[in-house]
């Protein structure tokens, strides 16, 4: 019988780092409004599986590769935040179109990326989450965890991702939300972009 200690621990510890806002949930609320419930669950979809990347890389440690070829993790995390800047300008540039038919033009051309890849882009696109995972596992698993523990945790943090992300998209899926969204696109888009602007400069300048 397993302790099954760090898995709570591991748990609390994901799911009060889920619960944080961030670029994931800024995906995940944006794809619920514009599109549908279907691509929202194809964005939780991605979030999932870029959860299980950092996951897997936590397990195998990463954090020491980092550690070892420093240049790495500096590559991945200026590209990480070329990204979420990138998405954020453009969120701002289409924020400029404000009738309903201007709205819909947007949504369509925005449905263009898939809302999976939208997800698993978003997840996989922050390097801090590597480090994240390699600190709470550092903290909470034990030295040399076995095969199993280490596959329930992955899934453990799998379940809490999928949890809260599709609280989220039901939550920005309800009608009046949506209804609010529409009349103040313009302005809740902008807000966003800056958001995901800021998110890509932290995570570019952070050490």
């Amino acid at each position: 019988m397993h302790n099954l200690g760090p898995l709570f621990s591991v748990a609390t510890l994901w799911a009060l780092a889920a619960i944080s806002p961030g670029p994931n949930f800024l995906v995940t609320a944006r794809v619920s409004i514009t599109r549908s419930r279907r691509d929202a669950v194809l964005a939780v979809t991605g979030i999932a599986i870029g959860t299980t990347v950092w996951g897997a890389a936590g397990c195998f440690g990463v954090q020491a590769l980092f550690l070892a070829a420093p240049w790495m993790y500096l590559t991945l995390k200026l590209l990480g935040a070329a990204y979420l800047a990138f998405m954020g300008i453009m969120l701002i540039w289409r924020s400029r179109r404000a009738s309903a038919a201007d709205t819909a033009y947007v949504d369509r051309a925005g449905s263009k990326i898939s809302a999976f890849w939208l997800g698993l882009a978003t997840t996989v696109a922050n390097p801090r989450s590597a480090v994240s995972v390699a600190s709470i596992f550092a903290t909470t698993m034990p030295v040399r965890p076995s095969s199993m523990l280490s596959l329930l945790v992955i899934a453990t943090m799998v379940a809490v991702s999928i949890g809260w992300y599709s609280i989220v998209a039901c939550l920005f899926t309800l009608p009046r939300l949506t209804a609010l969204y529409r009349r103040g696109r313009r302005w809740v888009d902008r807000a966003a972009g800056a958001c995901l602007i800021l998110f890509g400069g932290r995570l570019a300048t952070e050490p």
